[in-house]
């Protein structure tokens, strides 16, 4: 009997209430598409623009989402704490220390019976949390790992790091997709041993802004050096994500493709009537 393909989707980081608004949108004519196994989205800008809270993981989950990845802002907000320490289908990075709230991973049952394994992974270049070498971290995790789905969204800035990151777990993971530049890159592809990789897959957010946050204020930091409020854009909204297939049985991804929807023409770029 042939083995089962599996559809997994990662959503880039959604960020606010116009991120979170779009994907509510979105999302179920996503999944109306794609048909996806599962649905994952980088969550840790999705209260304000830094931070996660219970709220906004709710509306999140609500909308379609069935696990949600962090990242250095993860801690951003106090409520926070109580939410990771409860909700196991938030996560923050794996590679945080173990004595922090939470957990760097989640399994996820597909209604058609395979597990998935999802893991948050952040890296150290050029990021300000302090954190355990993901390489090594990841590494100490797949030793004991069971499932042979495993999806890792690794949230970093450096793109060598990045690189490195998927050619270390090459053959050993499913995927390995990143997010935290909240810009797409064009390099979707399975690496000669099977996994799946994307250095960035980009945002959920406002696509007239700096990784969707007023455009302004960061102009003026940039420009004289000074402190600036930042605040989430709002205006046309844009979604990214990545779309991975993977045999069930071997954990090896079979495709990969991006998409990006725009707020103006969603209806139009996913097929559906205007």
């Amino acid at each position: 009997m042939p083995s089962k393909t599996l559809r997994l989707i990662l959503v880039g980081d959604v960020v606010g209430r116009h991120g979170r608004r779009f994907l509510r949108a979105v999302l179920p004519l996503v999944k109306a598409k794609f048909q996806p196994d599962l649905v994952a989205a980088n969550g840790e800008n999705s209260a304000g623009g830094l931070g996660v809270i219970r709220r906004t993981a709710d509306e999140l989950f609500e909308a379609g989402v069935n696990v949600l990845t962090g990242g250095n802002h993860t801690w951003d907000k106090k409520e926070a704490l109580e939410l990771l320490a409860s909700e196991q289908r938030v996560l923050r990075p794996l590679n945080f220390s173990p004595a922090t709230p939470g957990h760097g991973a989640f399994v996820f049952r597909t209604a058609a019976g395979p597990e998935v394994a999802v893991v948050s992974l952040q890296g150290r270049v050029f990021m300000e949390a302090v954190v355990d070498n993901p390489f090594a971290v990841i590494d100490e995790f797949l030793k004991k790992n069971r499932h042979p789905v495993v999806l890792v969204d690794f949230h970093a800035e450096a793109t060598a790091e990045k690189q490195a990151m998927g050619y270390f777990l090459d053959g050993r993971v499913s995927a390995v997709l990143g997010t935290h530049t909240h810009i797409p890159t064009a390099d979707c592809r399975v690496l000669e041993k099977g996994t799946a990789y994307q250095t960035d897959i980009g945002m959920t957010g406002a696509l007239d802004s700096v990784i969707g946050m007023t455009r302004e204020p960061i102009v003026r930091k940039f420009l004289t050096g000074m402190h600036q409020k930042f605040e989430v854009a709002g205006g046309p909204q844009v979604l990214d994500l990545t779309v991975v297939d993977v045999d069930a049985a071997s954990g090896r991804a079979a495709h990969i493709e991006a998409h990006r929807y725009l707020e103006d023409t969603y209806l139009k770029e996913l097929g559906l009537p205007g």
